[in-house]
């Protein structure tokens, strides 16, 4: 059965509406007993409970800009070729400057289970129009020294890494496709592959559940789909908006919670706010990070 046949199949059952009001929620993280994520159309971190009681935590003069914590609970936010530290008195620093890799969009941010940051670049200006390029991963080791460990992806989005962190997955929105990487033992990537073919679709904001299993959200295809290593489609949800990013959570780690918005381009990204948060019950509790 081919990836688009597979996407007919019946859906699972639809979703529910936690939180709106947002402009464009992106980068959700399950944390603290509640989902955290980016408003970039707001420039606000929020978090939200499971009753939907919502706190703006933070607020980043970025756009797009990502969330993830170190090891020791410490908040990263990535954002203007920054990674900037919030430490323990509410204070930030520098963590680490990215812009002499690249002064385009920094998009994604995963930190790993030995404290490596992987942060990604989609390698072009889009809210400016300019034409497509390819994209980078960065490493970003304890000590702040970074390097670039993955090149020529397209529009890289989602990262993801595996329970036992041996493995990097990036969604290449561009390309329809989910891409690993083994990770060695000092960070850097290697073994490149397809880890899942998924035509037709562009995959957006990723995560992993217990079986090894894949959710992706996809925005022009208004869905987050559950697919295994391979290409196999297990399950799928559908929206009557996009779905930008999808995470595992919940006080059982099996809720699929889902940042959805009206799509119309990015120069009318702050044009309403029609973002929202969807919830739905999922078939396996969230496993990896983030």
């Amino acid at each position: 059965m081919t990836f688009a046949a597979a996407l007919r199949l019946p859906t699972m059952a639809r979703m529910q509406t936690l939180l709106t009001g947002l402009v464009l929620g992106e980068s959700p993280r399950w944390h603290d007993h509640r989902l955290w994520f980016s408003d970039w159309g707001a420039h606000e971190v929020v978090a939200v409970d499971a009753e939907g009681t919502r706190e703006v935590v933070l607020e980043i003069d970025a756009f797009p800009f990502s969330i993830d914590w170190l090891l020791d609970g410490r908040l990263v936010v990535v954002g203007n070729g920054l990674i900037q530290r919030r430490e323990v008195d509410g204070s930030f620093t520098t963590h680490a400057d990215l812009r002499d890799l690249s002064g385009y969009a920094w998009n994604e941010i995963v930190v790993d289970g030995r404290g490596n940051i992987y942060v990604n670049n989609i390698g072009f200006d889009m809210m400016r129009g300019e034409a497509p390029a390819t994209g980078t991963v960065a490493l970003v080791r304890s000590d702040g020294t970074v390097t670039t460990v993955a090149d020529d992806l397209q529009f890289p989005n989602g990262m993801a890494v595996t329970d036992d962190n041996s493995t990097l997955i990036v969604a290449e929105s561009y390309a329809g496709r989910l891409t690993a990487f083994d990770i060695t033992a000092d960070g850097t990537l290697t073994n490149r592959r397809v880890w899942a073919a998924v035509a037709g679709s562009a995959p957006d904001g990723i995560c992993v559940d217990t079986t090894g299993a894949l959710w992706f959200a996809d925005v022009p295809n208004r869905r987050c789909v559950r697919v295994r290593e391979g290409g196999e489609i297990l399950d799928t949800f559908d929206a009557d908006r996009g779905c930008f990013a999808c995470m595992l959570g919940g006080a059982d780690g099996a809720t699929l919670f889902v940042m959805a918005a009206d799509w119309r381009g990015p120069a009318a990204v702050n044009d309403a706010r029609s973002g929202q948060v969807l919830t739905a019950a999922a078939p396996a509790a969230r496993a990896g990070r983030p």
